[in-house]
């Protein structure tokens, strides 16, 4: 895939970029913002501006701003500048292609003012953290961008970054300490703080947050660490499939509205977003545009990490050892369908406390939304970060079952598929792109273990910030994975599968 910056100043332009200038100029029929752009004024600022941020939330602000222009978003990127290389031009415009299987439904959204990359802004932005204007700083920065231990949910005080960030505050590299210095700014003005939403997959993600952002504060300075625990730490729930964006995608775009788009998302019909209504600063109107506002968003969130997500990472690694590029080729394979319908039916609804809420029906919603074949949402991608990953997608409803003395034969498998992927060589004895913040320690794990299923499972299982210290030492499911190991190094993750399945 060509990198956004360089495909956005290329020397062949076929068509007029897409921009503020070009937005009336565009093909008939396609969707632009609703209000006047020049009116809008920051009130969120978004750490993470990756494509899930664009196909979600910032749908949502765009839908509310002709109502309240006071709450456009300000963009950072943390660590890479290309999404401010690929908007700036755009004066942040793009555009959002839903996909479903009668073709692709592209709209423009604006909401999205500007674009801050943190490495050469990083003093402007926090002092745009710090304005009374901002009432909610957003977070999609990945499990990993937290810095913390995904077994305990504690903050990593060892984690490169903050340490970097404990002996230079004003200098920080982490969105903790990005964060905290932010605050800490608002502080020292008499600025009350602003509200801080986690959007990331994260059990419990506002409670998360708010666990690891105090203890930072705590650490640079106790005054600070007890003020910040007045900030408002609202969890959430956000589910919306987002593929990588293509150049074939950027060409279908460009032929549908008339103009090039550096960086278009890709997305699907769906989107959900469960939001706990806690914001003393205030907050956009989010129920008038499908939002759910809740007291407590616990329940959805475990309903949507162990049924879609411990789903997708079951399927992205049984799936790729299998052979299949993409979800929807996966569950072409009836054996793959089935085994996952059993484990969302046996093995997750179970573990999960929903009133009033259709499991059933959901389940079935999520089959379907698997199945679409226009969303091109590839295994290898859904892979990455699994050491992040498996504590909240498959480790706790494991855990659950355990305790409740009831068979973890699905669920387990996902975890030995994950073992079989880490060792970084398929079924062909291809290399695997396998990324991963443990993916050097793991591989090294792999080497040492080769073929033998026990070893590698002793090896990858004793990596306690994934698995914690107690599913090691468990009976059931050490011989439960092992189990599954021994079958997909001996049979392949096809035939693993169809056995399991049947």
């Amino acid at each position: 895939m060509l990198r956004p910056d360089l495909f956005a100043f290329g020397a062949v332009m076929t068509s007029p970029r897409l921009s503020p200038a070009t937005l009336g100029s565009l093909k008939k029929g396609i969707g632009v913002p609703n209000y006047d752009r020049a009116t809008v004024t920051p009130g969120i600022v978004h750490l993470g501006i990756g494509a899930f941020h664009r196909a979600h939330m910032a749908v949502y602000v765009d839908d509310l701003l002709a109502e309240d222009p006071s709450w456009g978003i300000v963009g950072a990127s943390l660590r890479r500048p290309d999404t401010k290389e690929a908007l700036e031009p755009q004066g942040g415009l793009y555009t959002i292609a839903v996909r479903d299987a009668e073709g692709t439904h592209p709209r423009v959204i604006g909401s999205i003012l500007s674009v801050m990359d943190a490495n050469t802004e990083r003093d402007a932005l926090l002092d745009l953290m710090a304005s009374p204007n901002i009432r909610i700083v957003s977070l999609t920065v990945t499990e990993k961008g937290y810095c913390h231990d995904p077994a305990t949910g504690e903050l990593d005080q060892r984690h490169p970054d903050i340490v970097h960030d404990l002996a230079n505050p004003g200098a920080p590299k982490s969105a903790p300490g990005m964060l905290v210095e932010a605050l800490a700014r608002r502080k020292a003005a008499g600025i009350a703080p602003f509200t801080v939403m986690s959007c990331d997959n994260l059990p419990s993600n506002g409670e998360t947050a708010k666990r690891i952002v105090t203890r930072f504060a705590a650490l640079r300075d106790a005054d600070l660490g007890e003020w910040v625990k007045s900030v408002a730490f609202p969890s959430t729930m956000v589910d919306r499939i987002v593929p990588s964006t293509t150049d074939a995608d950027r060409e279908e775009v460009k032929n549908l509205i008339g103009a090039e788009d550096s960086w278009p998302i890709m997305t699907e019909p769906f989107t959900q977003w469960v939001i706990e209504d806690h914001f003393p600063s205030g907050r956009p109107a989010f129920e008038k545009v499908g939002g759910q506002l809740v007291k407590d968003v616990e329940p959805f969130e475990h309903m949507k990490l162990r049924m879609l997500n411990g789903s997708h990472s079951t399927m992205s690694y049984l799936g790729y050892l299998g052979g299949y590029q993409y979800i929807a080729e996966v569950m072409g394979d009836p054996a793959y369908v089935k085994l996952i319908h059993g484990l969302m039916t046996e093995e997750a609804m179970p573990t999960l406390d929903m009133p009033g809420v259709d499991l059933g029906a959901y389940r079935d919603q999520l089959l379907e939304r698997f199945r679409n074949p226009a969303l091109k949402h590839r295994t290898w991608q859904i892979a990455m970060d699994g050491s992040q990953k498996l504590p909240q997608r498959l480790l706790g409803t494991i855990r659950d079952r355990l305790k409740a003395g009831q068979p973890i034969t699905r669920l387990a498998l996902g975890v030995a598929a994950w073992m079989r992927y880490v060792t970084g060589v398929d079924e062909d004895g291809n290399e695997i792109d396998v990324r991963d913040p443990h993916a050097l320690k793991m591989m090294a794990i792999s080497a040492d273990a080769g073929d033998d299923p026990v070893a590698l499972f002793e090896g990858l299982s004793s990596l306690t910030e994934v698995f914690g210290t107690d599913l090691a030492g468990n009976a059931v499911f050490r011989d439960t994975v092992v189990g599954h190991l021994e079958s997909l190094f001996d049979e392949g993750a096809k035939a693993t599968v169809a056995e399991v399945a049947a």
